[in-house]
C-alpha cells in the first residue's frame, strides 16, 4: 500500500522531468563564470542572477512540454526522454501556467538586478522572459524555424556572463564576451545533440531545426565545431594575461573527443540520450575549469 509520503514524491516527479535538472547547468556555468572574471565580487548579486537565469531556464522547459505537445512535435515515437504533457501526467494548462509562474518569479529574483544595473536590466529581463516564451510559444517560435541553437548561444553564453560581469563592475567586459561565446558554444552543443536525435520526428511535423534543414552532415558539423571552438578560443586568454584560464579547460578536451566521435559514428537512436547527458556534463567542467582559471588569475 502506498504511504502519504510515497504519494507525494510521486506528485512531484513530474515536475521534476518536466523541469529537465540535468539540463540547469545551462543556468549556473555562466554566472559563475562572469562572477569570477570580476575582482571585487558581490555574491548576492551573482546568487539573485543565478536565480533568475535558473526560473527562466525552468519556464523555458515547461513551456516547451507543453506546446510541443500541443504543436504535434511529441508523439509515442519520441526518443528523447519522457515529456510530461505527452504521458498525460500533468495537462497543458498546469504545464504552461507553471511555466509563466516560473517566469514571474524570476522579475521576483531579479530586481536587486535593476536595482545594481538600473532600467537596462529591466529590460534585459524582461527581453530574456519573452524569448524564453517564444522559444516554443507564440506564432513564430523559435525552436521551429531554427533559431533555437542561436538562442541558446546569445541567452546562455553571450547575455547571461557578460550582464553578471557588468553587475559586478558596473562595466562591459570583452573578457566576459569571450567567456560567454565559449559557454554559449558548448551549451548550444545541448540543444544541437536533441535535436540531431529527433531528426526523423521532427522531419515530420512543423518543427524545422537547422538540422531537420539543413541535413545531418549538416548536424555533425555544426556539433564539431561548437565542441571544439572553445578550447581553440583558449588562447586567447593568453592575451588577457590569464594563463589558468588557458591552460585549465583543456583537461576535459578527451571527453569531448569521445562526444563528437561518438556522434559521428552514431546514427540518432534513444543512445543520444547518453550522449546528451556527457554533453552536459562537459560544459559544466569545462565552465568551472574556465571559471577557476578566473579566480586563480
Amino acid at each position: 500500500m502506498m504511504t502519504a509520503s510515497q504519494t507525494t514524491i510521486n506528485r512531484w516527479v513530474p515536475w521534476l522531468l518536466a523541469a529537465r535538472p540535468k539540463t540547469l547547468t545551462a543556468a549556473f556555468v555562466p554566472i559563475l563564470a562572469g562572477t569570477l572574471l570580476a575582482s571585487d565580487i558581490h555574491w548576492s548579486l551573482s546568487f539573485y542572477a543565478f536565480l533568475a537565469a535558473f526560473w527562466i531556464q525552468i519556464g523555458t522547459n515547461l513551456v516547451n512540454d507543453a506546446m510541443d505537445f500541443k504543436k504535434g512535435a511529441d508523439t509515442e515515437e519520441r526518443l528523447g526522454p519522457v515529456r510530461v504533457t505527452q504521458k498525460g501526467w500533468l495537462t497543458m494548462q498546469q504545464v504552461l501556467g507553471a511555466g509563466v509562474a516560473c517566469f514571474a518569479l524570476a522579475v521576483l529574483c531579479g530586481l536587486p538586478l535593476i536595482a545594481q544595473g538600473g532600467v537596462p536590466f529591466l529590460y534585459l529581463l524582461l527581453i530574456s522572459v519573452v524569448f524564453g516564451f517564444l522559444y516554443t510559444g507564440g506564432p513564430f517560435p523559435l525552436a521551429y524555424i531554427g533559431l533555437g541553437d542561436l538562442f541558446v548561444l546569445i541567452f546562455f553564453g553571450w547575455v547571461s556572463t557578460t550582464a553578471v560581469t557588468y553587475l559586478q563592475t558596473l562595466q562591459l567586459s570583452t573578457e566576459a564576451f569571450l567567456a560567454g561565446t565559449q559557454i554559449g558554444l558548448l551549451a548550444t552543443v545541448m540543444i544541437a545533440i536533441n535535436n540531431f536525435r529527433d531528426y526523423e520526428e521532427d522531419s515530420k511535423t512543423a518543427k524545422r531545426t537547422l538540422i531537420v534543414r539543413f541535413g545531418t552532415t549538416f548536424g555533425r558539423y555544426e556539433i564539431l565545431t561548437c565542441v571544439f571552438l572553445p578550447f581553440l578560443l583558449n588562447f586567447i586568454w593568453v592575451i588577457y594575461g590569464r594563463w589558468f584560464a588557458a591552460i585549465l579547460p583543456w583537461a576535459v578536451l578527451p571527453l569531448a573527443v569521445q562526444l563528437v566521435r561518438s556522434i559521428w559514428s552514431t546514427e540518432p537512436s534513444k543512445i543520444y540520450n547518453r550522449f546528451l547527458g556527457q554533453a552536459a556534463f562537459l560544459h559544466l567542467i569545462f565552465g568551472l575549469l574556465l571559471s577557476l582559471g578566473f579566480w586563480l588569475r
